[in-house]
């Protein structure tokens, strides 16, 4: 819970600003909701929702959800779908100041759906203080994708998303859409467990 205080501040205060309450209920429903993230924006759903994940793929059009990624808000969270957290991973997530993504192989607790082919799952504890604050209304992690359709180009604002993304979701978050440009794409890391190392696939 510590780290969670580090990432944002005052999420209680932040709840009366921010509709958190009627996200939650979309997606306890079942429901796709389109928001911004740490970087682009990003098509989201509960992973315990098999439904929703299954609208999610059709929505990319896609077979496998190959660039699916779990938000959590605390190492705490990510533990749950971790078996083992390695100090190295543990130590980078506390000092990196950058949104950071890491590659797990085998995750648990997650719907086979939510796995790329080869049975790995992208995980990010989120910075941003909206989704800091809607995964703690949440209490669990939330499955999301970059608003795009498979063979489309990522879009930098709110204002480049496709009319079918918005229509294909049932809410689209009223924060940040006033944002010319989006950030980067995080650094992504994998830990090489035969050597011990961290790979950066993406910095």
């Amino acid at each position: 819970m510590n780290y969670m205080k580090m990432t944002y501040t005052n999420v209680k205060q932040m709840a009366q600003h921010y509709d958190f309450e009627g996200v939650e209920k979309i997606l306890s429903s079942g429901g796709l909701v389109l928001l911004p993230t740490d970087t682009l924006w990003s098509i989201a759903c509960l992973p315990s929702q098999t439904a929703s994940l299954n609208r999610l793929i059709q929505l990319k059009r896609q077979k496998y959800a190959d660039n699916f990624e779990l938000m959590v808000n605390s190492i705490s969270m990510l533990k749950h779908y971790v078996d083992h957290l390695h100090p190295r991973l543990e130590t980078l997530l506390a000092y990196h100041l950058r949104p950071l993504t890491m590659i797990f192989d085998n995750p648990s607790n997650l719907s086979p759906l939510a796995l790329n082919a080869n049975g790995q799952i992208h995980i990010r504890i989120v910075q941003d203080p909206f989704c800091a604050g809607l995964l703690e209304q949440l209490n669990e992690p939330l499955i999301s994708t970059y608003a795009h359709t498979h063979d489309a180009v990522p879009p930098i604002n709110f204002g480049a998303i496709s009319s079918e993304i918005i229509q294909g979701v049932d809410y689209v978050v009223k924060y940040r859409q006033n944002d010319k440009n989006m950030d980067e794409l995080p650094v992504m890391v994998k830990l090489l467990e035969d050597q011990e190392e961290l790979e950066f696939v993406r910095e």
